[in-house]
């Protein structure tokens, strides 16, 4: 059987499957932030009518998954799998989320990469003949992850200046064998690397080496050059880790600032919004894939992106007992037409 690996860690998908149908959901924050106007939904209610910030978060990906399925025009029984994980403890957020839904169900966990995490597995399923209709979504709540992984929010800690802000957010993708763009053509998976980095409130830096390794693996197993593409867009690096990666592709002989992108600085208004170094969680990429990248591809405005989103892999106790953040980033190559 002829591979379709073309090199370590990337694939080349033989029967790229399209994305048929996406959808992005939004708070309050990101109703205030410049892609405003690219969300499905936005909620004023912190809580979308929920008892709890992780039932919140259920609710949230749960209105952003029908949302997807009813823009798609099928039913949820249509698909053959859901993709999905969050930041909460044993991805509670998704089991919820997608507990009277019926659909099989596999649970992920990448932390803030999860999203291409989800969407490279849902296309290899698909070209590999396994499925036909797929659902690949994540999410992430301020209020849930704050309990989680820093403090209480009435605690009222002083938050650094190398801190991102949790996105309160959704986003949900239909692939399918469907024979329209946008295609899913390319998949590098990660490796993780750990940049010695133990601050929990500086992901950035320790993400961006991880985006590097992966980005500059892609362009090196494809031969492509960085300008191939319309946008590389990571997610979520915020200024921080945007700025390292820049300068550390430059020092590896890449230009990357002409078409690269952090969706941490793009969801949010950095002078405006209180969010320090920018955006981050599972739901910032998502939502900023599905809301506002994938519409630029859809009308031809761009023809092509790498989705490269990073993962911050710590939990509360690896970090109280002084562990280093271990980076990943997985990168998809997403284009309006098969290659």
């Amino acid at each position: 059987m002829e591979s379709k690996r073309i090199g370590k860690q990337t694939i080349k998908l033989q029967n790229p499957p399209c994305i048929s149908a996406f959808a992005s959901v939004g708070g309050k924050m990101e109703a205030d932030g410049p892609l405003a106007k690219c969300f499905d939904y936005l909620s004023e209610d912190s809580y979308f009518g929920a008892k709890s910030w992780e039932s919140a978060e259920s609710a949230m990906l749960k209105k952003c998954f029908d949302i997807a399925v009813g823009k798609a025009g099928i039913s949820a029984g249509v698909l053959d799998y859901v993709l999905t994980g969050d930041l909460l403890n044993q991805c509670v957020g998704s089991e919820f989320a997608v507990k009277d839904s019926g659909v099989p169900l596999f649970g992920l966990y990448g932390a803030c990469s999860t999203m291409a995490e989800s969407l490279s597995l849902a296309a290899m399923i698909i070209d590999g003949g396994f499925a036909d209709k797929v659902c690949a979504m994540t999410s992430s709540h301020f209020c849930s992850a704050e309990r989680q992984f820093r403090l209480p929010l009435s605690y009222g800690g002083q938050r650094s200046p190398t801190a991102q802000w949790t996105a309160t957010a959704a986003g949900a993708l239909i692939l399918s064998n469907e024979e329209k763009g946008p295609y899913v053509t390319h998949i590098t998976t990660g490796k993780i690397v750990d940049a010695g980095v133990c601050d929990s409130a500086n992901m950035g830096s320790a993400m961006a080496p991880a985006a590097l390794e992966t980005i500059l693996t892609h362009l090196t197993e494809t031969g492509r050059d960085p300008m191939y593409y319309d946008m590389i867009v990571t997610g979520d690096l915020g200024v921080v880790g945007h700025e390292i990666l820049v300068e550390l592709a430059f020092q590896n002989g890449y230009d990357l600032s002409p078409v690269c992108y952090d969706c941490g600085m793009l969801i949010y208004d950095r002078e405006k919004q209180d969010v320090h170094a920018g955006g981050s969680g599972c739901g910032c990429s998502a939502s900023v894939l599905a809301g506002h990248l994938l519409p630029k591809l859809i009308n031809g405005e761009i023809k092509s992106i790498l989705f490269a989103a990073t993962g911050a892999l710590m939990s509360p106790t690896t970090s109280q007992q002084g562990e280093s953040i271990l980076g990943i980033c997985h990168a998809v190559s997403i284009e309006a037409e098969k290659c």
